[in-house]
């Protein structure tokens, strides 16, 4: 019998105390039990997040934390840079297509971040309602250096959102230092829950922007949100107990100390990929993420059939290839509830699968490349 591992970039495994509290009974939201509750989970967020601003909590998913940023700070008619290098980026620049902004798309290729220049070069060309980007490109396993462009929107009127979904807990993100006005991300990432909840954060120039907008959408309307956080409650039914979870993994997270969270993302990234360097397979990403580690496959090989025997035989779990990389590349998590022997399992379960499906290579190379990283942190 094999363990469940999940070594997937969301969901992500979920801490057995977390778990438990969610096992508990139901109690009603709109009493002061849960304002007392929120109002740690509020305080929580914010250190998280590294802000001093409001961090809301909505039902839903990422994408709809994407979309009650955008539809709320851009006004209509509005003009908005994207960056797109991934498949979420590509779906941010579907909503600016349905609301009918004026869009410019900087596009990078799947594993590139657009160049900080280029984004210089555009904003200084034009002006634009907001700029729109993804820190850590889930699909392409890549990161896009966030501090560099909020240091070319923070003293302007442009609203700069960021992506965070696989950066938020896993990778540094200073919200306030870097004047990123809004950060999304959702509860099955590095937040250690299961799917449901999203969070923005909004800084006093968001919510300025938001307060001008009109846009006639009832359950994503920002101010309805700011009004009722300063309250500790929220306009709609909230997800009680994944409130409850999230108040036990946000405390995990803040006696561990976030930035000891991001020097262990990076320990267990950068030994998975010695491990993919030493197997001769390569990291596919030119700028990779430390949350998640695209590996190429060999050349031959099935997806399908290569993630389908790690699970049936061994029961771990890691992502296929997206977008433009379908079929061409499987991805790891190392973000959240995950540990050095879980990094060094999955590279040993990879390098079972490998073998019995032909690849030649030093059998344990990758896991001694990796043991190599992890004993020298």
């Amino acid at each position: 019998m094999n363990k469940m591992r999940l070594f997937t970039p969301g969901p992500t495994s979920v801490p057995e105390e977390v778990l438990l509290e969610m096992a508990k009974p139901v109690f009603h939201h709109r009493t002061q039990q849960y304002k007392d509750l929120f109002a740690k989970v509020n305080e929580l967020l914010k250190y998280t997040y590294q802000t001093k601003n409001p961090v809301l909590t909505i039902s839903g998913s990422g994408t709809a934390a994407a979309e009650m940023a955008m539809i709320n700070t851009i006004p209509a008619g509005g003009s908005v840079l994207f960056l797109s290098n991934g498949k979420f980026a590509e779906r941010w620049v579907k909503i600016g297509e349905r609301n009918k902004w004026n869009a410019t798309v900087l596009k990078a290729e799947y594993g590139q971040a657009v160049p900080v220049q280029q984004v210089a070069d555009a904003l200084k060309a034009k002006h634009f309602d907001a700029v729109v980007l993804v820190h850590s490109e889930t699909s392409a396993c890549t990161v896009t250096d966030l501090a560099a462009i909020g240091a070319l929107t923070r003293n302007t009127d442009t609203v700069l959102i960021s992506d965070g979904i696989t950066a938020v807990g896993a990778l540094p993100v200073k919200t306030d230092e870097w004047g990123v006005d809004i950060v999304i991300t959702g509860s099955q990432k590095a937040l250690m829950l299961p799917p449901g909840l999203a969070f923005l954060s909004v800084s006093e120039k968001a919510q300025k922007k938001a307060a001008m907008v009109k846009q006639p959408n009832l359950y994503l309307d920002l101010m309805s949100y700011l009004k009722s956080y300063n309250d500790n409650d929220v306009p709609w039914t909230p997800a009680v107990t994944l409130v409850r979870g999230l108040f036990v993994a946000l405390t995990q997270i803040q006696a561990e100390g976030i930035e000891n969270v991001w020097k262990r993302t990076s320990l267990y990234a950068s030994a998975t990929r010695a491990a993919a360097v030493a197997l001769g397979l390569g990291v596919f990403s030119q700028s990779p993420s430390d949350s998640v580690t695209g590996i190429n496959y060999p050349a031959g090989f099935t997806d399908k059939e290569f993630r389908g025997a790690l699970r049936k035989q061994l029961n771990m779990n890691v992502a296929a290839g997206q977008g433009t990389m379908e079929g061409k590349m499987f991805r790891i998590s190392h973000m959240g509830y995950v540990d050095q022997v879980d990094t060094l399992g999955v590279i040993h379960g990879v390098e079972i699968i490998l073998k019995q499906q032909g690849y030649k290579f030093e059998f344990g190379a990758g896991v001694a490349a990796a043991h190599k990283v992890l004993a020298g942190a």
